[in-house]
């Protein structure tokens, strides 16, 4: 076969494939370019879902008449002019290659005028033909109009899905670029009908309200404000409590210096800054902001610019979780948002700002004390009920009995309380462990226990050694199938240390381990914690519930176990006032 060059309208073709996937890639790129172009107010127009017609116009600089044509030029570009002007991008678009990639797969025409000018000009692309200029009437600023999107592509336009699908794409991609820039108005339209209207916000303090109208404003009231600075890099945003946790991951949105991202890294940092407190496959909602020195990041990593790769990836990472898992941390009762379960009318109840009380009451490890048949210690206290009973400054109030040896109710100022006993000690020995690694304490056992195991179990836990001694255990193997305990973490009870160790060993090596935990050493703890707190129909004196309640206000992450589920709920006076139709 004869090489040859290929005509530059071919070229272009081929590179839209690159950069136009569909009409919101489209809507992408000049949206896109109106921001650069430092527009406040931004109209989308759009009809059968982009195909027939996509129009953005804005009130941008405007582009002078004489380069209107240049800028339908293959990188043809205003905003780098250099290698070194790579290093430090700030603009959205810097290849200069949407627009002709654009008008080489669509009937196409830019209208613009520049700020400084007196009138504006038109441009006109037909089948690869650009027109020249002609004076036209409009505002300071540009309307791009894209008609009969892949008419000379018929193939491509086969792939298209139905006009709805598509303009699904096109509503959430606008979504994500309004959460981007809150000081700038957004409205998108399909023929009469208005998809999504954003007026801009005056002050940055607003961004909640904008948050509010395209997220929604369940996401606001139950979420976490999360601001951290170290150095050249500060993450700002909103992200969800544990509860607010979804089935899928459509309500996490990333944006590094005002540009909208979908980067693994950075979902894997966030993922893992929940990772002890989302329930099973539960994808957490947040809508977060990076700002980093531009000299740290490489934009021009992603056809569509839709990933970046930061020079230190591995510190991005930590700064990410850390500052997430540590806004997490908080979630306990007395500081939560909301309460992390369901009341009994199906909603959620709102949130009650308290304060966490020093109440100096037992710690859980007398409680675990007391569990293990040494008996109660603690001064059993008598709490009044009814409308005499005495103001509680703790968050979760006093306990006043037990429910099927399940449940712990108790009584705060806003109303009741229930607690999941077995799901809240399981969360506080966790923390408690996990504080504690390699210096824990640890009880000597006056007789050694020897306990039987598959040669493969025996084989997999002695492979974690470490991990069990660092947790409080010391183990030796005296047979192919016998394994030796003398010593294991002063806080479990000891009735059975070997039915633990059985269990334990079980859900770590199986494939399904019930722990969605990453980290060998978490996921063990995680299940010494399970397999030794409280379980059903144990039953509890007040004293050890309200030992329990008092732990709770002051461990970290106390709104869900281990496994994500809550550990409480409140249900408030209100509430049960409808409930009983008092006042009506």
């Amino acid at each position: 076969m004869t090489i040859r060059v290929l005509d530059n309208h071919l070229i272009d073709q081929i590179a839209a494939g690159e950069v136009i996937e569909r009409p919101a890639s489209i809507v992408k790129e000049l949206v896109e370019n109106s921001l650069d172009a430092g527009a406040q107010s931004i109209e989308i127009e759009v009809e059968a879902g982009g195909v027939r017609l996509t129009r953005v116009r804005d009130d941008g600089f405007g582009i002078p008449a004489d380069e209107l044509k240049l800028a339908l030029s293959r990188h043809a570009t205003s905003k780098i002019s250099t290698a070194d002007d790579l290093a430090e991008i700030m603009t959205l678009g810097f290849r200069g290659e949407a627009l002709p990639s654009i008008a080489s797969v669509s009937r196409f025409e830019i209208t613009s005028r520049h700020a400084e000018a007196e009138r504006a000009a038109r441009v006109r692309v037909d089948s690869g033909t650009v027109g020249d200029p002609a004076p036209a009437a409009h505002p300071p600023g540009t309307t791009i109009e894209v008609r009969d999107l892949f008419y000379n592509l018929p193939a491509r336009r086969k792939f298209l899905r139905s006009e709805v699908t598509e303009q699904g794409h096109i509503v959430r991609l606008v979504e994500r670029l309004a959460l981007s820039r809150s000081d700038v108005a957004f409205r998108l339209r399909s023929g009469t009908r208005t998809l999504l209207d954003a007026p801009a916000l005056g002050s940055p303090d607003k961004a909640a309200e904008r948050i509010g109208r395209i997220v929604g404003r369940e996401f606001v009231e139950r979420s976490l404000e999360l601001e951290h600075s170290a150095g050249p890099v500060r993450i700002t945003g909103w992200i969800g409590t544990p509860s607010a946790a979804r089935a899928t991951g459509d309500m996490q949105f990333w944006f590094v210096n005002g540009r909208a991202v979908r980067d693994r890294l950075l979902m894997n940092a966030v993922r893992l800054g929940y990772r002890d407190v989302l329930y099973g496959g539960r994808q957490p909602a947040y809508v977060l902001y990076l700002e980093i020195d531009p000299k740290l990041v490489d934009v021009n990593a992603h056809p569509q610019k839709l990933e970046v790769r930061f020079r230190d990836s591995r510190q991005i990472h930590d700064f990410v979780f850390r500052a997430v898992e540590r806004q997490l941390a908080g979630t306990k009762p007395g500081v939560s948002v909301v309460p992390p379960a369901y009341n009994p009318n199906g909603h959620y109840s709102q949130g009650l700002p308290l304060r966490v009380a020093d109440s100096g009451a037992p710690g859980v490890w007398a409680v675990a004390e007391m569990l293990r048949g040494g008996g109660s210690e603690i001064p059993h206290h008598e709490v009044p009920y009814g409308e005499d009973a005495p103001s509680s400054a703790a968050p979760l109030g006093e306990a006043l009995a037990q429910i099927h040896g399940i449940y712990i109710l108790a009584q705060n100022d806003y109303g009741l309380v229930l607690v999941d006993m077995h799901a809240a000690h399981e969360r506080v020995l966790y923390e408690k462990m996990k504080t504690q690694q390699g210096g824990a304490a640890t009880q000597l056992l006056l007789a050694p226990i020897s306990i039987e195991l598959k040669v493969d179990e025996l084989d997999a836990l002695l492979e974690k050694r470490d991990e069990w001694q660092a947790a409080g255990f010391d183990l030796e193997r005296l047979g192919p199938q016998t394994l030796v305990v003398r010593s294991v973490p002063a806080l479990l009870p000891r009735e059975d240390i070997a039915a633990l160790v059985r269990d334990v060993v079980g859900d770590v090596t199986s494939d399904g381990a019930s722990h969605h935990l990453d980290g060998a050493t978490d996921r063990l703890l995680g299940t010494i914690a399970c397999r030794s707190a409280i379980h059903a129909h144990r039953r509890l004196t007040l004293a050890e519930m309200n030992a329990l309640l008092r732990q709770m206000e002051q461990t970290p992450r106390a709104d869900q176990c281990n496994h994500g589920r809550p550990t409480w709920t409140q249900v408030t006076l209100q509430e049960l006032d409808r409930m009983f139709l008092r006042g009506r």
